[in-house]
Order: structure tokens, then sequence, then C-alpha cells
């Protein structure tokens, strides 16, 4: 027997449906170039969003058609997502930070038809442009009067289309699994996968993550996501603002800490989700300037894992709540938050620490598992360690054109490529990538823990570990420092602080000094650069092992 309900599809259209009606008056503002800050509103941007569909429905564009985005967190790149996937196009997200290869492989890849891009990317669309055979148009966010000088033929006005388009405009009807969303994977080994949402999996992921024990937005928050709209849906945050009806800040490209810490302030933000990097660069501001954060309640840190110092300097500090999450573009991004249960109370500070410093337990719609190399779910002891796989009503069934086939199995689960362990209380911590785990002696040694001892230490910027062939225990780990400028740190100063906070055969056989650690396009340390970097280089054990 089914039941007598009404059968409402989950469409992306519906939430700025939704806080056009319930919270019309609610601002999105917006950092553009170096102008005055531009203001709108959830009503405006609806009636924009919906002149814009029809207008590129007019021009020949519709259901299924995919069409890129290439521009910076503003209220104009958010208008283009719902007005792409409410014409039931799929809104592609590209990464200005990819190489120039990666991006022409993406956009032909995908077969995108349009583009639309921030001023500041025509250039890069230039060079582009004639290995694109697919791409029609270039539409540039803004007025035709500002449209910059360019050799790309015919471009096309952002408010040209708007002011083309129909407010009445009726966003089409079609079923909820239809896709409306396309990113791919930072690509750290091979080609880029490209990971395709649905209209159901974002709006029920934006459901989840609003969940007041998770991320719990509220229509009386004001939210920064400085995690760009290019970065897995910027966690979800340009769904789940909306959907709640708090303030949306959208910051453009200046992310530095004056420029972050402006936002902050001006704009009374009470909640700001980004990768670690940013957020030292926003303390490195305020212990410079003297400045506090009187009206910043939380942030969300994911992308690599958080140093505990960073937790610390926040909470201690600040008064700011620091919720560790963990994700991945195929999870639409976010899979586990660090936030307490009940089951923590009575707790001491040192085990709480401990604890937030781990990735998180999963939410209602995940599931994680972790398995040895046989298959075998192994235990929540928070001691046994395997292979985490994931699955849930936002997590990736199969790459676009069924690429990436062997990360997926019969019965729905991915292999995220991590390895780690679960506790008692169902929080997962990795211990690494899977293919950065340093295997010595039989045994595994975690680059993650090794570099978030090594961040604390105070003349330390950055730190990343990888692992040199060792002719007697096979791998052993080299640690790479980027000190804190002004700051003349030596190796026996960075081993000295590691001892007695990381266990004694853990200990980096060597510590060597750079200037500038390789990122990947999404701000997280690249061990591939790394390793071809360091691929000839010999620990000094080696040649006493020989």
């Amino acid at each position: 027997m089914k039941g007598l309900m009404q059968d409402w599809p989950l469409l992306v259209h519906t939430i700025i449906d939704y806080a056009a009606i319930n919270h019309g008056e609610r601002e999105v503002v917006s950092r553009i170039g170096d102008g005055p800050l531009h203001r709108t509103t959830y009503a405006e941007i609806s009636v924009r969003a919906k002149k814009l569909s029809s207008a590129l429905k007019r021009r020949g564009y519709g259901y299924g058609d995919l069409i890129a985005t290439m521009a910076w967190n503003s209220a104009h790149h958010l208008e283009s997502w719902y007005a792409i996937a409410g014409l039931g196009a799929v809104c592609h997200t590209l990464n200005p930070r990819l190489f120039e290869e990666q991006l022409i492989y993406i956009i032909n890849h995908a077969e995108d038809k349009l583009i639309f891009v921030d001023a500041d990317f025509v250039p890069l669309i230039e060079k582009l442009k004639d290995k694109l055979p697919a791409v029609q148009g270039i539409v540039v966010f803004g007025a035709e009067a500002d449209l910059p000088a360019s050799k790309i033929d015919g471009l096309i006005a952002s408010e040209t289309l708007i002011n083309e388009g129909d407010e009445n405009f009726a966003w089409p009807q079609f079923d909820e699994n239809t896709a409306c969303g396309l990113c791919y994977t930072s690509g750290t080994t091979g080609n880029p996968k490209g990971v395709l949402y649905t209209h159901r999996s974002n709006v029920l992921h934006a459901m989840s993550v609003n969940g007041a024990d998770i991320i719990g937005l509220k229509s009386t928050d004001v939210v920064l996501p400085v995690v760009p709209m290019f970065h897995a849906n910027a966690w979800s945050l340009t769904y789940s603002a909306p959907m709640a009806g708090s303030k949306l800040v959208m910051p453009g490209s200046k992310l530095d800490g004056q420029s972050v810490y402006e936002l902050l302030e001006g704009e009374a933000v009470s909640f700001s989700a980004a990768v670690p990097t940013i957020w030292l660069m926003l303390l490195q501001y305020l212990e410079e300037s003297g400045k506090t954060l009187p009206i910043l309640e939380r942030v969300a840190i994911g992308g690599s894992a958080c140093p505990l110092a960073v937790m610390q300097a926040f909470k201690e500090k600040y008064d700011v709540e620091v919720l560790h999450a963990w994700g991945m573009t195929e999870m639409s991004p976010i899979g586990t938050i660090a936030m307490p249960t009940a089951a923590m109370e009575g707790l001491s500070d040192e085990e709480l620490w401990g604890l937030k410093q781990k990735q998180g337990r999963a939410f209602y719609s995940v599931q994680l598992k972790i398995v040895d190399d046989d298959n075998n779910e192994q235990p929540r002891d928070g001691v046994a360690y395997g292979a985490l796989k994931v699955r849930g009503t936002a997590v990736a069934k199969s790459y676009l054109k069924g690429e990436g086939r062997q990360a997926f199995d019969a019965d729905g689960w991915f292999d995220t490529g991590d390895v780690g362990t679960i506790d008692a209380f169902g929080y997962f911590q990795i211990t690494d990538r899977s293919k950065d785990v340093i295997k010595s002696g039989g045994e595994w040694i975690s680059s993650i823990d090794l570099e978030n001892v090594a961040v604390g230490h105070p003349d330390v910027a950055e730190a990343a570990v990888i692992g040199i062939a060792h002719p007697k225990w096979d791998e052993r780990p080299l640690l790479v420092i980027v000190a804190n400028a002004g700051a003349s740190p030596s190796k026996d100063d960075i081993l000295k602080f590691l001892e007695g906070k990381i266990a004694k055969w853990w200990m980096p056989d060597d510590v060597v000094f750079i200037d500038e650690i390789p990122h990947t396009a999404t701000g997280k340390i690249n061990k591939l650069g790394l390793r071809e970097k360091f691929s000839d280089y010999v620990l000094p054990t080696a040649t006493a092992a020989e």
C-alpha cells in the first residue's frame, strides 16, 4: 500500500523561491572588485534568477545543457546557479586555480555550451577559447558598459540577458533526480573526475547540514562562505543559508586576513567556513593588529586537517567555537562534523580537545565504515584502522561518463581513499590518504598527525610530511617546513619540539626547510608535487643503514 501524501519534487529552485517569499528582505552582500559592497536581497535574487533563466531559454539553452561558471563568490554568481538549475540545465563550476590543461580537459569532457565568468577571468578564457570546440558563448558578469576589451568575439554581459528576461517566468517541472550541478575532483592523480549532483541530493544535503547538531544555520545568522562556490558547492552554504533565511556575505576575490576580518566585523558575521590556511591568515592578522572577534560565534574548518593550535586559538583567545568538518566533492561535500554528543558529557577538557581534532561523526543520511584489505569491516574502537567507505543520500554512485568504477562497489559504498579509525563515539579520524600513508617496517605512520604536531611550533608556518625510501624500513618520514616570516628554526629545534608529542619511532629521519610548499587547486598540500621535488632525496639514516 502506498501512502497518500503529495509527490513534491525536491528541486533546487524551490530553495530560492522559499527564501524570496519568507525571507525576501534578507540581504546578500558581495565584495565585487575594489568598488563599494554590493547589496541585494533574496527577493531580488529570485526575480533576477528567473529573468536570467528565461533569457537563456529564449537563446536556445535548456534541459540537460551543461553551462559553466568561473567566478568568485558573489550575488551575481548565486543568481546564475539558481537560473541554470531552475532551467533544468547543469551548472558546472570551474576552479580558476587549475592548470590551463586541466581546465581545457574538464570543459571539453563536460561538453560545456556556455561559460559565465567574472571579468577577472576573461584573459584566462581567452587563452583557452580556441581549444573549447563545444563552447558557444561567454557571458561576463556585469553591465555591457563594463565589458572588458577582449579578443573573444561577442562577449555577452549578464545584465543584458537579465534585461531580456521575464520576471514572471515559471520554472519548468522535472524529476528531482535530474542533474543540476557538476564539480570535478581536484585530480591529484590522473585527470579530474566529474561528480554530477542531482536536485534531490543537493536539497537533502542542505537540509541535513542545517540540522541543529551539525551547522544549524538560523534566520538570525549572518553567514560568510569564504570557501569558494567552485569548491564542492561552497560546502552547501549557497543552499543551506537561503533555506534558513540567513544573511549571506560574499567575499569575492579578497581572502587575506585583513579583508576577511573587515567583512566579519563590518557585516556582523556569526558563522563562517573556510580551509585552515584562511584561518591561519586571519589569526596572524588578529595577532599583529590586536583586534578581536566580538561577534563571530562559530567557524567551520575543513578541506584538510585543522591543527589543534588553530582550534585552541579561536576558542581560548577569541571565544569562537570551531566545527571541525570533513567531506569530499563526492559527498556534496560534508560527511562528518566534530560536534559533541550527550555521550561525551563528563569528559575532561583534554579528552574533548582530543576528539575535536578528529574529523567527527556522521549525521543522518551518511553512513561510514572502515574495512581491511579483504573488505572486512573493522571495529569502532578508535584503534583498528582501515580504508574509509561511505554511502548516503548525497554521495556519488559513479563518476561522470563511468570513470573510476573501481571506487564504487555493488552495495553502493564509495571508497574515499582515506585511511583512519572510528571510535566508540562514532568519531572518524583520518590517519592519512591511502596513497600518502608512510609504511615503515610494516607499521603505518600518519603524515597528517605529524604535520599537525609540527605546525604547533611557534616558528612554523606550514608543515608537510612525505615518505622517503629507506633500505631497512622501506619508508621513513621526511618533515618539510615553511618557517614563519622572520623566524629561523633549526632541525634540532623542530625535533626537540616533537619529543614526547609523538611515538619515538614516528620521529622524522630528517627536517628540511623550503620557502613554499606546493598546494593543489583547492588549497590542499600537494603531496605528489612534494614527492616529485624530493624524488632523489637520500635520508641521512639511509646511508647509515646501508
